[in-house]
């Protein structure tokens, strides 16, 4: 496998071009200018120390030093050593609640926002394992399919809002058997899910779907988020403008504790509470890495043998050459001579 470790170098190729452009202007104005004082070939006798081809050839053995020393730069390497790599991972899928009442302030900055830091975090700890992210309010929509991209989940990550999903409500089991459906068919590796919610669940029997979940060997794992105190649930961005039952009275969302208990215990999962310490963070992660993932072997370039040392060599030698020949003629170099001028 050969490569060049800084390949950005290569753009002060830039320069030797602007310096070629320069010499051959500058030989074309010598020309127009020695041409003011007669037709050359009379006037070339007058001057037998002038060369006509050395400063040319000097020119160019220059200009050959610094083009291999921009490949010096470019450090080019040659693989020399293959590695077999086994590493271990596991499959997650989060499931996040994406409902109105996740609007709500109990939590700073939002219960969305605080939900969307924790997961921004897991993904940072994840190493070898894949990730899939699903999004539920009155439906579940798959936002990112199972995947090892941690840069690209954490961008989609960032732009999920509540208004993503265009029906309201809390369809936490249909998430669920959506999430169930979304691993891949590895049956050696361990997966979870991670269920991320408020648990005002008001459409389906979330409980039934986590204990189908976990006769299949997959946990789910519940992160409760917001208070029991409860919260009134903002209208857009207002601060003083709130949702409103038909009675006109102000609408006030609570974290459902035992629904999320339930639906962790019936997963076979753990539930945890968040809030704006790293708790809950915390315990998932380390429930995570009690998962054991299938090994993955992978074949990588550990060693890199550096080729410079070779092109070096050589543009000493050309710099060498060149410091022997001298731009024109003398009475020292006239037995020992290149050149037919």
């Amino acid at each position: 496998m050969f490569r060049f470790a800084n390949p950005q170098y290569f753009y002060m190729l830039i320069i030797v071009f602007a310096v070629w452009a320069i010499f051959i202007y500058g030989e074309y104005k010598r020309k127009r200018n020695l041409a003011k004082f007669g037709i050359s070939s009379v006037i070339e006798p007058l001057m037998p120390e002038v060369s006509k081809y050395r400063p040319r050839f000097k020119f160019f053995l220059q200009q050959l030093v610094l083009i291999i020393l921009i490949f010096v730069l470019a450090r080019p390497q040659m693989g020399a050593k293959v590695e077999t790599v086994k590493s271990e991972g596991v499959e997650l899928e989060i499931v996040l609640d994406v409902s109105n009442s996740m609007n709500a302030k109990d939590v700073s900055p939002t219960r969305l926002d605080n939900a969307k830091m924790i997961l921004s975090k897991l993904v940072d700890e994840l190493d070898n394992d894949k990730i899939g992210l699903i999004v539920f309010a009155g439906d579940a929509y798959t936002q990112i399919p199972i995947t090892s991209d941690f840069i690209s989940t954490k961008m989609v990550l960032s732009t999920i809002n509540t208004g993503i999903v265009p029906s309201q409500g809390t369809s936490i089991g249909r998430a669920i058997d959506m999430a169930s459906n979304s691993f891949t068919p590895d049956a050696a590796t361990e997966k979870a899910i991670i269920l991320i919610t408020d648990a005002e669940n008001h459409e389906d029997d979330a409980v039934s779907s986590a204990k189908a979940i976990a006769e299949q060997n997959i946990k789910v794992h519940v992160i409760g988020v917001g208070s029991t105190n409860g919260a009134p649930i903002p209208i857009g961005n207002s601060k003083n403008n709130f949702i409103k039952d038909k009675e006109g009275n102000v609408v006030t969302t609570r974290l459902n504790e035992e629904l999320g208990k339930e639906i962790a215990k019936a997963g076979n999962g753990i539930y945890v509470t968040a809030n704006n310490s790293n708790n809950a963070f915390k315990t998932i992660v380390s429930e995570i890495r009690k998962m054991k993932g299938s090994d993955v072997e992978t074949k990588i370039y550990s060693e890199y043998d550096e080729q410079y040392g070779i092109l070096a060599i050589l543009a000493f030698i050309i710099m060498l050459l060149e410091s022997f020949i001298l731009t024109g003629k003398s009475k020292f170099t006239k037995r020992i001579n290149f050149f037919t001028d």
